[in-house]
């Protein structure tokens, strides 16, 4: 494979991750809006909500069993507009039952999304023979930058959601479609057999297990800030409503530069030196929000929390494919059910103690959680542990 097709191939799959970033962010910052557009009451909301990550992890396992038979590449490149359709359709409806056909049809197909991208970025990151996969996420970061922004400007001028959705997909999808052109997988998937690729039986989940421990952990952590971040500034710190919409930017923005420059620091020192690095960083920010005295503090902690969750996801997926070479697939298509797991229990589990106890001791849980990464540090470094910076001899030429 020629360095100018893996420089190509990295492009396009940054893309698809910056597409998805912008996607998500557009559905999950106007969940208001759809709520009102579509008049759920507060009562069958939750259900909606617990619909998407639950039909995203059966996509996932769904994927897991079409890559057995059809590349990863081909599934992102349809899965992708499918999404953005989904999105699309959330906001052209106004039915109660169209809003539930396109939230499933989103949930189903982000599932085989974000499992394909993964197994794409871990195949190019052995090609590479280095880490490469926090920049994939670090666009996906940026990418939900720039939809929160898109979202606060369409609810700012209190644009419809199909106002505000539809020039995004107009854009978006023709782009994706045509950057779908140059996906490519590295050499060595795709010199393995297809039967060997799929191969349930060659992933022990005890081995495994770890690894989606610590997925969910550190999911966990990142829906108390998507979700509980703005309240708790607001009712626990009392900070203003204005100024309680800022932790989560600040979180996004430094979840953005750690992933930035987090492939140079595995790179320089290994990954499982900068997981532990970002998880002792989680946990002393989940500490320093529910000791905070005042706002500016407490958005102290939730910058040290975007610094330091940001590098566990990324790392968590390329460790999964280091582990399983020869099935590394199916790895991530198992392993990215836990990403749901935790975006499923972190904000009902914060909710539900700060309502019975208080919101302070309820982001102990998170930190403690998100501590217990440190047990399982040591799965980050299985054989081939390291990519690049004298830690592994490069397999291939270094492509930049």
């Amino acid at each position: 494979m020629t360095d100018a097709r893996l420089r190509h191939g990295r492009a396009s799959l940054a893309l698809s991750f910056f597409v998805q970033g912008v996607t998500f962010a557009l559905l999950v910052t106007r969940i208001p809006a759809i709520q009102d557009r579509y008049g759920i009451s507060d009562g069958l909301l939750p259900v909606f909500l617990a619909a998407v990550p639950i039909l995203a992890g059966v996509g996932s396992v769904v994927t897991e069993k079409v890559v057995a038979r059809v590349r990863p590449r081909v599934v992102l490149r349809w899965a992708q507009p499918v999404v953005l359709l989904a999105l699309l359709g959330v906001g052209a409806g106004s039915e109660v039952w169209e809003a539930a056909l396109a939230l499933g049809v989103f949930g189903l197909s982000v599932g085989a999304l974000d499992a394909s991208m993964n197994m794409m970025g871990v195949s190019l990151q052995r090609a590479y023979g280095r880490s490469i996969m926090l920049g994939f996420h670090a666009a996906y970061s940026l990418g939900g930058i720039a939809g929160a922004s898109m979202a606060w400007a369409g609810a700012h001028w209190d644009l419809s959601l199909l106002v505000s959705y539809l020039p995004v997909v107009v854009v978006l999808l023709p782009v994706a479609f045509a950057g779908s052109r140059w996906y490519v997988e590295g050499k060595q998937e795709e010199e393995l057999l297809g039967a060997e690729r799929g191969k349930a039986g060659s992933v022990s989940f005890k081995l495994l297990m770890p690894l989606c421990l610590v997925m969910c952990f550190a999911y966990i952590g990142d829906s108390t800030v998507s979700n509980w971040s703005a309240k708790y500034l607001q009712d626990v710190l009392g900070s203003s409503e204005q100024l309680s919409t800022v932790p989560y930017n600040v979180y996004m923005v430094t979840t953005l530069l750690g992933r930035t420059v987090g492939d140079f620091g595995v790179r320089r020192f290994g990954a499982v030196a900068v997981v532990r690095f970002g998880s002792v960083l989680a946990a002393a920010g989940f500490g320093v929000v529910a000791v905070a005295g005042g706002a500016w503090v407490g958005m102290l902690g939730f910058t040290m929390l975007g610094l330091g969750l940001c590098v566990i996801v990324p790392q968590t997926f390329a460790a999964a494919g280091r582990m399983f070479p020869g099935a590394s697939d199916t790895a991530i298509a198992r392993l990215n059910i836990f990403n749901y797991v935790g975006f499923l229990v972190g904000s009902p589990l914060v909710g539900a103690l700060g309502d019975a106890w208080s919101y302070r001791g309820a982001m102990l849980v998170p930190m403690v959680l998100v501590l217990a990464t440190l047990v399982y540090a040591k799965s980050f470094g299985a054989e081939p542990a390291r990519y690049g910076g004298g830690h592994e001899r490069p397999r291939t030429v270094d492509v930049g």
